[in-house]
């Protein structure tokens, strides 16, 4: 047995997971700091630790630390990809962010600091993982890591029961996806069984090479579909989209931010992995359905949200339709890989950018309970804090794709790759989608800037007045400002943006 050993030991290149070993290794000094460091003020200083350490990782990565030429690695577990280097860019930049906004939370509530940043951390490092995996096992288990990461950050904010509501139907539907995602897994591996050439049955390569030969065969193609929807539970698409305004509005707001961007990102390209990867033969059979789901995903989330005032269920049911779009993309990569790749890809950054800049906005101006933060508390903002006015219209505008931000560049590349891709029905309801969007969003800019009035509520009294608000940091106010720049200059120019080379494999 011991030559087996040494062989597979022989396979491992622990230099490809460098950034992920440097994620943990960061979380762990957070504790030990926690544990040994001294001073009143340490749990601050932790959230300066993390935030400082992650963009050490983040330019180590950027530097070329752990990038390497496609291979598959630790006996078929890794596999190295220009996708999987996006993601791991893309989530160490949320967790960055995540922490930015936490560190304002984190001095309204009365809640430890240190952990926060750990289990960010550790969530960052799961996800940055999971778009590396090649077998089931390796799948499973970050995206359990992760998962597990973000029940208990929904629910931190213990002394409110919004947050607590919301963390436990988020345990309580989490671990049904959960469970219906690794009984497909299984029924896949019972269906591949040894796979072809001696190859492990969970192996990517395997069940691509058997899926290839059988694509018909029915275990497969039902252990596929429980699959399918483990992940588009993740994503938020309709009809597994039930759990996000209760949980999005229960979360403290930069969880939300958090399980809005690099949660739906992760699934998403978990999915188009997937179907460009070991499941390529089911992309026929999986069309007509996800199709549909896209179309009324789109539909629901933005004509939902028109009937909403609780910002943070805008959000939330924003988010639902944005994930509708983004599956647009993965639907149009079937038959124009490259371009919708990058479309998705590009979209997912200006996506990025855009909802940090608003849910840093809503976590300063929240009040004490920031699950109950409405367009009320918004009136006349901008005249009172014209900064951050001007980060939170940038910010909306971008999400509701009005040219030249970077977020109208994403939808017009999405929606250039679903016309080349024949996707026409789809695309006039995300036209369709993006038209209704603009109410809402627009809604929030008008209470913010151009609202001169005050509606009153079935009482006769007046809406409440903004919630008093602490005066603002000066690293954070330049955190936002930084990503609302990077939205205007993407929406202008997009040559230097690597991700635009990327073609998927």
């Amino acid at each position: 047995m011991q030559p087996l050993y040494q062989e597979l030991a022989a396979d491992n290149n622990w230099q490809i997971l460098l950034p992920e070993i440097g994620m943990v290794a960061l979380a762990l000094l957070l504790l030990v700091y926690e544990l040994f460091g001294k001073g009143k003020g340490k749990g601050n200083v932790s959230g300066t630790i993390a935030i400082v350490g992650q963009i050490a990782i983040l330019g180590a990565l950027l530097a070329g630390v752990g990038k390497a030429a496609h291979c598959i690695s630790f006996g078929g577990l890794v596999e190295t990809s220009d996708l999987g280097d996006f993601g791991r860019i893309f989530f160490i930049s949320s967790s960055i962010l995540t922490s930015v906004l936490a560190t304002t939370y984190l001095r309204k509530h009365p809640l430890a600091k240190t952990e926060f940043h750990h289990l960010t951390i550790l969530i960052a490092a799961a996800l940055m993982l999971l778009l590396q995996s090649h077998h089931f096992v390796l799948l499973f288990v970050t995206l359990e890591t992760a998962t597990v990461g973000f029940y208990i950050l929904v629910s931190y904010c213990r002394h409110d029961t919004h947050s607590l509501e919301g963390g436990l139907k988020y345990l309580i539907l989490g671990a049904l996806s959960s469970t219906v995602l690794l009984f497909g897994s299984v029924l896949v591996y019972g269906a591949v069984g040894s796979g072809t050439n001696g190859l492990d049955g969970m192996n990517f390569t395997a069940i691509q090479q058997f899926a290839e030969m059988h694509p018909d065969h029915t275990l497969l193609r039902v252990g596929f579909l429980l699959i399918l929807v483990g992940l588009l539970f993740k994503i938020g698409v309709v009809p597994f989209q039930i759990w996000i305004p209760d949980v999005y509005q229960g979360a403290p707001t930069p969880v939300t931010a958090y399980l809005s961007v690099a949660s739906k990102a992760a699934g998403l390209l978990l999915l188009l992995q997937l179907l460009i990867g070991p499941f390529s033969s089911q992309q026929q059979f999986v069309t007509p359905m996800l199709s549909l789901m896209a179309g009324v995903t789109i539909l629901f989330g933005n004509i939902t949200a028109l009937s909403h005032r609780n910002v943070k269920r805008i959000m939330g049911l924003s988010g639902i339709a944005q994930a509708g779009y983004m599956l647009l993309g993965v639907l149009a990569a079937f038959h124009v890989q490259e371009l919708a790749i990058q479309g998705l890809l590009f979209y997912l950054t200006a996506y990025l950018l855009a909802s940090y800049a608003v849910f840093g906005v809503m976590t300063w101006h929240a009040g004490e309970d920031d699950s109950e933060q409405t367009l009320d508390d918004y009136l006349d903002f901008s005249k009172k804090h014209p900064a951050l006015g001007f980060v939170l219209v940038i910010g909306l505008a971008s999400l509701a794709g009005i040219p030249p931000l970077a977020g109208f560049i994403g939808k017009f590349v999405l929606f250039l790759a679903a016309w080349k891709a024949g996707l026409t029905t789809l695309l006039f309801i995300a036209i369709v989608g993006v038209a209704s969007s603009i109410f809402y969003y627009f809604g929030w800019i008008q209470e913010a800037t151009f609202k001169f009035w005050k509606a009153k509520d079935p009482t006769g009294h007046e809406d409440k007045e903004a919630p008093e608000t602490r005066g603002i940091a000066p690293i954070y106010l330049w955190a936002l400002i930084l990503i609302t720049a990077a939205t205007v200059i993407l929406g202008f120019y997009q040559e230097f943006l690597p991700i635009l080379g990327v073609i998927g494999k």
